[in-house]
């Protein structure tokens, strides 16, 4: 319990910071969207932490056995841990005749949908340090 208790928290702490930074980034793309041949920057952190936690559930074909330190193993599973956000730039898309490709629209709608995906992980790290209270009770 404890141990899913902290790992549960610790992904909640780590998504609630990637939607910060979300957030900054979205605020430099509306800030920026009438500067010419200005790209919009983009943030890709979930799609890898759910690489790194799927990673963990899968297991090899076979176990290698190893008898040294400085064997290699088959497989090893990322630790989701070491999962950063990443700014991605778009190159790709330009909605704008001087080369800029925001679309403050766009931008809006990620933003409120940045803005509600924090409102919900906080609501469900104070339901997780609820129910630590329930207990304690």
């Amino acid at each position: 319990m404890i141990n899913n208790f902290l790992k549960t928290t610790d992904l909640i702490h780590r998504a609630m910071d990637a939607g910060l930074i979300r957030e900054n980034v979205i605020a430099n793309n509306l800030a920026n969207q009438e500067v010419p041949n200005f790209k919009r920057s983009d943030l890709a952190f979930e799609s890898e932490l759910k690489k790194a936690l799927e990673s963990e559930k899968r297991q090899p074909l076979f176990e290698a056995k190893m008898t040294s330190d400085k064997h290699m193993p088959f497989y090893k599973p990322l630790d989701y841990t070491k999962v950063e956000p990443r700014r991605i730039l778009d190159y790709v898309s330009t909605s704008k005749a001087n080369g800029n490709n925001v679309d403050a629209e766009q931008e809006h709608t990620l933003a409120l949908k940045n803005q509600m995906m924090y409102t919900l992980l906080a609501q469900s790290q104070a339901f997780e340090y609820g129910q630590i209270n329930l207990v304690l009770r």
